[in-house]
């Protein structure tokens, strides 16, 4: 039995950690694998006589697909997508445009320059289930997948279970939220500077996707996961593991958690995280059924910046709104 560490690129947070660690454990004569998210490498026990070269080749066959891959040498930084910015910006503020051409019509409230409505929530749930979410919750559904697959059952009840619960967890939690709200009295004041927050948080992920930061701020302990590992053979896991993502660090869920407690009632913010989890639902459910790899794809740069772009937008229109709410500037728009 030998260790041999291997270089691996294109993760983010502690759950394409535990993707790769049981995807990897599951090859015959791989054992105790362990990822080092900082330094980006992989270690594991092997029996096998293959080289390093050939061990990186036939296990990243096991994780491609979502986007990772083993080297022996450290992966240059690609930067072949940086000029895809200039197209994503026309796309992104055309959007943004558009949100605004439907609210002036009176069709749709966006919450543009206001509060957050359900509609909003559901926007934000689109883009964030191809980003951070995707990154944070997507360990999870994959993992969860995995075992199932390895458990020789069908793939639809734990799924369906796992989805169950985490809209039933974002109905109901959000509305607590908003009920807290509601009881402990938000002021005006206190509710501007929320949103203050929850825009600013908001900024910082627009900027994430267009690619000012290198890597997903979004990172979670590597221990965090060891329950979901205990449970995750268990009938109740997937259900568990679906009302579990309401308290994962998501940086868009936790804007969106802010929402629903300055919202200051149940009903508000029982709509505002279901619109939320809604949006969510289609990435995670192609997730959950067909293993899909859209952050792999040729067109994700693309997406990602030209989200990027639109999320800066409503974060900057709401950053400006709770400053004006507060009396520090004068309002620039009236929407």
């Amino acid at each position: 039995m030998k260790t041999i560490t291997l270089h691996v690129s294109g993760t983010h947070c502690a759950s394409c950690k535990i993707f790769i660690e049981d995807a990897l454990n599951e090859h015959i004569g791989i054992k105790n694998t362990q990822v080092d998210l900082k330094h980006e490498t992989v270690s594991f026990d092997t029996d096998l006589d293959d080289s390093q070269h050939m061990l990186a080749e036939v296990l990243t066959e096991q994780i491609k697909q979502n986007g990772y891959q083993l080297s022996i040498e450290k992966r240059a930084k690609e930067n072949k997508n940086s000029g895809v910015i200039w197209l994503a910006l026309p796309i992104g503020l055309a959007f943004l445009a558009l949100f605004f051409i439907v609210q002036k019509s009176g069709i749709l409230n966006f919450g543009l320059g206001g509060t957050v409505t359900p509609v909003t929530s559901f926007i934000i749930g689109l883009v964030a289930s191809v980003s951070s979410c995707l990154a944070v919750v997507g360990g999870l559904v994959l993992s969860l997948s995995a075992t199932v697959s390895q458990d020789k059952v069908s793939d639809v009840k734990p799924m369906m279970l796992f989805h169950g619960g985490r809209l039933i967890s974002f109905a109901v939690l959000g509305g607590v939220l908003g009920a807290i709200g509601s009881a402990i009295g938000i002021s005006f004041t206190l509710t501007a500077i929320l949103g203050i927050i929850a825009s600013t948080v908001m900024i910082l992920l627009g900027l994430n996707l267009v690619g000012v930061f290198e890597k997903n701020m979004i990172a979670l302990p590597s221990g965090f996961f060891s329950f979901f590992r205990k449970v995750e053979h268990k009938t109740i896991a997937p259900f568990l593991i679906g009302v579990g993502t309401f308290f994962l660090p998501c940086g868009f869920t936790q804007t969106m958690q802010i929402a629903a407690l300055s919202s200051g009632s149940f009903l508000s913010g029982f709509l505002i995280m279901t619109a939320f989890a809604l949006g969510t639902l289609p990435m995670l459910a192609l997730l959950s059924f067909g293993s899909a790899s859209f952050a792999g794809s040729k067109h994700a740069p693309l997406f990602f910046k030209s989200a990027g772009v639109l999320v800066i937008g409503l974060g900057a229109f709401a950053l400006l709104a709770g400053l004006a709410g507060l009396g520090i500037i004068d309002p620039l728009f009236n929407i």
